[in-house]
């Protein structure tokens, strides 16, 4: 397969209460989904119609036979999705408890490792990663070897010039200090990759940790002049910013009702990726991903609550902010990659 979007790392099984605003303790009945970020992201884009995959792993027992039976319903591919022996495909629970504004999630099967932390750089698939017009990580996938390695492997296989033929690689700066040893470590190893990003996406916390901690234009900047073309600074309640060495763009929130804050950022993600392989404008791009992060915030699950297409531009419609690009007047990538990196 041709991937648009080619996503790698994290995946599990996500357990989410049926219960909602109760602590995890006094929860009575539950839900199972596909879960983990990068597998998120590239089931969200799928919904828009876009060819993608994700290199990851499990374990090989029932809840991985589960995700690639979810991965395949989604229109995901799965085919670099591999099974390890030596350990439980990993699993997270979350108490949802949107009065409060608290989703706090429990990883299960991840320390002192997990699968999808078990992908090797000399199995990986580098045609398919080089080829993809968009390649997505995370920082969560630098935490630890060897998928550390394979992730370096896998940028440093694309090419440096991408904007001009309309490719992206973007790292999604997500940090869970669960994981690492120190934001230190975390900023060493965020530093290595950053030369081969043409996206970054993060909020102000993970930008922080990033590139360290100032207002949104300076971890912009600072984003920029480590090579990123697109910086994209999450800014909370005020919405979300991206700036490119000529540009600079806001979108406002899209207020919904929140049910569950988790899995937003990566319907935002997966909308993005949809946006630039449209060639919209940059503004629009952040418009169209901004309304399908606010969706899924007003739903219980992530990846089974991933917005169609006609679902994020009716919640434009209804707050006044759809525009000709979203009912497929963009022209191409370039018109997105040129603005990026003149």
């Amino acid at each position: 397969m041709n991937h648009e979007l080619l996503t790698i790392g994290r995946i599990s099984v996500d357990i989410y209460p049926n219960d909602i605003g109760v602590d995890l303790e006094d929860v009575q009945s539950f839900g199972k989904y596909l879960g983990g970020s990068p597998s998120n992201v590239a089931v969200a884009a799928a919904r828009h119609g876009r060819r993608t995959g994700v290199i990851t792993r499990t374990g090989d027992d029932a809840f991985g036979t589960y995700l690639h039976r979810e991965l395949r319903k989604f229109g995901v591919d799965d085919s670099f999705v591999t099974p390890v022996k030596e350990w439980p495909t990993a699993v997270t629970f979350c108490a949802i408890k949107p009065a409060t504004d608290e989703f706090p999630l429990y990883f299960y099967g991840r320390f002192p490792t997990a699968p999808d932390l078990q992908i090797h750089a000399e199995e990986l698939d580098l045609d398919a990663i080089r080829n993809a017009r968009i390649f997505w990580s995370t920082v969560t996938g630098l935490c630890q070897e060897p998928s550390r390695e394979a992730h370096l492997a896998a940028h440093e296989a694309r090419d440096r010039d991408q904007l001009k033929i309309g490719q992206f690689t973007v790292l999604d700066l997500d940090y869970r200090p669960m994981f690492w040893a120190s934001e230190t470590e975390a900023r060493e190893q965020v530093a290595r990759i950053l030369p081969h990003v043409t996206v970054a996406i993060g909020n102000d916390k993970e930008c922080a940790v990033a590139v360290g901690a100032g207002t949104p234009d300076e971890q912009a900047d600072r984003l920029l002049a480590a090579g990123v073309e697109i910086a994209v600074v999450k800014l909370g309640a005020e919405g979300v910013m991206a700036k490119t060495r000529t540009e600079r763009v806001v979108s406002a929130p899209v207020p919904v009702e929140t049910v569950n804050g988790l899995g937003a950022g990566d319907s935002f993600g997966g909308a993005f990726c949809h946006g630039l392989l449209s060639g919209w404008p940059l503004a629009q791009v952040l418009d169209f991903a901004n309304a399908a992060g606010a969706i899924v915030a007003s739903r219980l699950s992530c990846a089974d609550a991933m917005p169609t297409p006609e679902e994020v531009t009716s919640l434009l419609a209804e707050r006044g902010r759809l525009v000709s690009e979203f009912a497929g007047a963009g022209t191409s990538p370039e018109a997105v990659s040129e603005g990026a990196a003149s």
